[in-house]
């Protein structure tokens, strides 16, 4: 099966191609993707295109990337970010302004930790103070162990960003092929509290798994969400989460909870962050005036 790959940018319709695609390559032996006509691939398609090959490749089926049919924009981005190295092309990564494309099949918290810390909130593309930059990494690495503890990811977790210093945005997209949020939180209400799973809508479950404290294990961790989402709302950024049937969105006007009809079996995680002026830190760490 040739899949032609279009432009897509990080927004709804770009989601919708990529959650078609997976469901409509889920059977097929031998997939080649083609780039004719793709001018422009947000980090959200380089961490699900990279993903959904892996997941391809741990069958025992075929992938094939077409390189030659890149574009030069796109092609030196996936070479600046480490896609193409990542995928047998000799071309190692760059610097530049491309948060590198990252695979974790199996986990390791200090290199994540590390890869968040240098590459993502590190560069100073934000002004973030140590201790508000701790916290966020820390409660990201609550959703990356998730992953692995709840997911049941069979290829694991898979990263990418892009800094766009003209419009003054950072991008990060974490992608798994788990079983996701939805699902694991109809298996709870399942099994503590006996109600039929198919009773509770995508959104109904996006809602419960935002709530502080929620986890679907005994003792077990949340989506490590919390400071994160504060910060998205202080920062005019936003947040996104496609998973399953279920949706979340999160600005500064607030939270926005859907069930979507397009079915995504894991879970996408964007994060938006706007490059400003301010100065970001915790509360604890501002002075009282009196």
């Amino acid at each position: 099966m040739t899949i032609v790959v279009p432009t897509l940018d990080d927004n709804v319709s770009g989601y919708d191609w990529l959650f078609q695609t997976s469901a409509n390559v889920s059977r097929a032996t031998n997939v080649v993707f083609d780039f004719t006509g793709c001018y422009f691939l947000g980090p959200s398609a380089v961490a699900f295109l990279g993903g959904l090959a892996r997941v391809h490749q741990g069958r025992g089926w075929n992938v094939h990337f077409l390189w030659n049919t890149l574009p030069t924009k796109v092609r030196n981005n996936l070479v600046q970010n480490g896609f193409l190295y990542a995928f047998g092309e000799p071309h190692p990564p760059r610097q530049g302004n491309s948060i590198p494309y990252r695979e974790d099949p199996h986990q390791s918290p200090k290199a994540y930790v590390a890869y968040l810390e240098q590459m993502w909130l590190g560069k100073n593309w934000i002004r973030i103070s140590d201790a508000l930059r701790g916290a966020i990494v820390s409660r990201l690495c609550e959703g990356y162990l998730n992953v692995f503890d709840h997911a049941n990811s069979p290829v694991g977790l898979f990263c990418c960003g892009q800094h766009f210093p003209k419009k003054h945005l950072l991008k990060l997209t974490l992608v798994d092929f788990g079983v996701g949020i939805p699902t694991n939180v109809r298996r709870h209400f399942k099994a503590k509290h006996d109600l039929d799973p198919q009773t509770l809508a995508g959104q109904s479950c996006m809602e419960w798994a935002f709530r502080r404290g929620t986890s679907t294990r005994p003792g077990g961790r949340g989506l490590g969400l919390d400071v994160l989402r504060s910060f998205v709302q202080l920062n005019d950024g936003h947040l996104e989460i496609f998973s399953n049937d279920g949706y979340a969105h999160v600005d500064n006007s607030g939270f926005a909870f859907g069930t979507r009809r397009l079915y995504f079996a894991g879970t996408l995680i964007t994060i938006l962050l706007r490059c400003d002026e301010n100065s970001y830190c915790l509360a604890s760490e501002v002075e009282p005036v009196f």
